[in-house]
């Protein structure tokens, strides 16, 4: 949801003022004596889907034709390699899946790879007693899956969730669903985006004046309807009160204490994840000896006034024992 390029973050500025070792892994030879040899970064974008949001079609470009093939090969151009582009996931649920070229060892006491995005703090909030740091935290939930049958695509038993500092809490909604309904060219913007849950009935997604223009659903699927399941963590967004110009109040996106992407700064420790974190659908622990495919999905269902819906920002993923980190 955050401003993607120089001139709107300026425009923001303004507004806000103020284990065990592996040595097998997918079929191949693995040498951790030797980690020149892999790479630390994103080298494959299984998955891409974004929900509908004010970026989903611009980050990554949308055209005409785009297939889903061709949108993964744009998300992964964003990211891999260490590129540090960006993509964006759109409102709740909307995800992307990576894969590396080796697995990321789960090293025990330690962290184990960090998830980039574009978060960052409010220059001058106007609440004297925040309750934390915040400006433009869009938590994303991490999960996580080991290739244990070693067909090189993760299935669906074997995917597990982190359980950042949210996960236990009773504000947090389990096993959330929610479906989202594509618009005709006459959906008035305040009934842009129509979606039901399994929680609340139902509720829509503005189209906001500063993308008027946009088309929020994403444009490569033929499908009506998007459905999207998971973790719902609470609102993080506060409408702070002072304005500095009408109908643009200050919003503060106050970041959880850990355990999620796109949720403080690239150089905190806070973006970076223990594979020791992961729990099953029940939330019981889970023992992985690492991780060969890492997804990342919108973990909440909010708008913030003017500013719009909020949605995971991903920069790239890092394997920190391959950057002696």
């Amino acid at each position: 949801m955050k401003r993607k390029n120089v001139k709107l973050l300026v425009a923001f500025s303004w507004a806000m003022m103020g284990g065990m070792a592996l040595t097998a892994c997918s079929g191949n030879d693995r040498d951790y004596e030797s980690p020149d040899v892999y790479s630390p970064y994103v080298t494959k974008v299984l998955d891409f889907c974004p929900a509908p949001g004010q970026f989903t079609n611009s980050i990554p470009v949308w055209k005409e034709g785009d297939t889903q093939e061709a949108m993964n090969q744009k998300a992964l151009h964003a990211i891999g390699n260490n590129k540090k582009g960006m993509v964006s996931l759109g409102s709740f649920g909307g995800y992307i899946v990576v894969g590396f070229d080796h697995t990321i060892e789960n090293v025990s006491g330690q962290r184990d790879f960090r998830v980039l995005g574009n978060a960052f703090y409010a220059n001058d909030n106007p609440n004297p007693n925040p309750p934390g740091k915040g400006g433009s935290a869009e938590p994303g939930i991490v999960m996580v899956a080991y290739d244990e049958n070693k067909n090189g695509k993760p299935d669906d038993d074997e995917w597990y969730e982190l359980a950042g500092s949210e996960y236990y809490k009773p504000t947090t909604k389990k096993k959330y669903e929610i479906t989202y309904y594509k618009p005709d060219e006459n959906t008035p913007d305040k009934e842009y985006i129509r979606w039901t849950d399994n929680y609340t009935g139902s509720g829509y997604i503005e189209r906001i004046s500063y993308h008027a223009d946009a088309l929020y659903y994403p444009q490569w699927t033929e499908s009506e309807t998007l459905t999207f399941k998971g973790t719902l963590l609470p609102d993080n967004g506060v409408n702070e009160g002072e304005k500095y110009s009408e109908g643009n109040p200050y919003w503060v996106l106050y970041a959880y204490e850990w355990g999620y992407a796109d949720n403080v700064l690239n150089t905190e420790e806070g973006s970076t994840f223990d594979i020791d974190w992961a729990v099953d659908s029940d939330g019981n622990k889970v023992d992985l000896p690492g991780v060969d495919f890492v997804k990342i999905y919108t973990g909440v269902r909010q708008t913030c006034g003017w500013f719009g819906d909020t949605s995971t920002e991903v920069c790239g993923v890092e394997d920190l024992h391959l950057l002696n980190k």
